[in-house]
């Protein structure tokens, strides 16, 4: 009998890996001025670029350009520059909490990631390691809670401004794909109660508009019970709302960690599993290998040998 194939063969072989942080972006009219990490592999050309948003834990480095180490060095070590800004809700900047956008900064999210793409020259002149290796054509987002709430936005889902009204289209079209990692859902009578009272942009998310090529990537037993009264069903809506073209991974088991993507040893994952994470960043590195390059055969190879594996940590769909 033919052993099935294992995920990770249909990644490259990992190359060894430089960060340099922070890479300070002049900001005017932000807050402070924004600072990055910015991770690649020391060799190879044509990098394409993942823009990496973290979330908003308790912990008071991990929402931070110090944080999601296993996503990023991973991505990097396979052929991506990956770039981590450190948002205005990061524990990291002690904000006053009247911050015009206090507390999750929704909006100033979404535009650190377009000042980054706007800005590229000037990271790769302060990183000399990098001048003339970037693909500037094949760009990603990628985003964990509610860092996949910020990617959303940048994928063409929209809400509407509780504090004024109006209709807000983020969609960036430079940004050719996205991974979504237990990003919130739609909103209405999904959201719990402090959720509604607290965070009321989370009321018209619609998603019903983004459609850049988009892999979702949820928990079945991520409950999110202070955000949704839905439970882990809540955290597929980007996929089941949006029109397409979306795939979604379900990890059987994961809660909102995902076995621990936001850093090493984290006391805040809750269902610590590398072999979990270690399932994240290979279908990851695969879906983002084939949706900036179509002739890349990483996404078909990697869905065949989950679906083989006997023991398979997941499913997929797509739609």
């Amino acid at each position: 009998m033919t052993t099935p194939p294992h995920p990770v063969e249909t990644v490259t072989t990992p190359t060894p890996v430089l960060s340099v942080s922070p890479v300070v972006l002049t900001a005017p009219g932000r807050a402070v001025d924004l600072e990055i990490r910015v991770s690649a592999p020391v060799t190879g050309s044509d990098l394409p670029v993942i823009l990496l948003s973290h979330g908003h834990g308790p912990s008071n480095n991990l929402s931070s350009l110090h944080g999601y180490a296993p996503l990023a060095n991973y991505w990097a070590a396979h052929g991506f520059l990956v770039i981590q800004p450190t948002h205005l809700s990061s524990k990291t900047l002690d904000l006053d909490p009247k911050t015009p956008g206090a507390p999750l900064y929704w909006r100033s999210r979404a535009e650190d990631m377009r000042l980054i793409l706007d800005r590229l020259d000037v990271i790769e002149a302060a990183v000399p390691q990098l001048r003339g290796r970037l693909d500037r054509e094949k760009v990603a987002v990628a985003g964990h809670s509610m860092g996949g709430h910020t990617a959303s936005l940048l994928l063409g889902a929209r809400l509407t401004d509780p504090d004024d009204g109006t209709e807000v289209d983020l969609a960036e079209p430079r940004i050719k794909a996205g991974v979504l990692l237990a990003a919130p859902g739609g909103g209405g009578e999904a959201l719990s109660a402090v959720a509604a009272e607290n965070y009321p942009f989370f009321l018209t998310t619609d998603f019903s508009t983004m459609s850049t090529p988009t892999l979702v990537v949820a928990g079945d037993q991520d409950a999110s019970t202070h955000l949704t009264v839905r439970g882990p069903a809540w955290h597929t809506d980007p996929y089941v709302l949006s029109p397409g073209p979306t795939s979604l991974l379900t990890l059987f088991g994961a809660e909102h960690g995902l076995g621990g993507v936001a850093g090493y040893d984290v006391a805040e994952t809750t269902d610590e599993d590398p072999g979990r994470v270690a399932v994240v960043q290979r279908l990851t590195t695969a879906y983002l290998r084939t949706a900036l390059s179509p002739g890349d055969p990483a996404w078909q190879e990697a869905r065949d040998a989950l679906t083989a594996d006997p023991n398979s940590r997941g499913r997929i769909e797509s739609k």
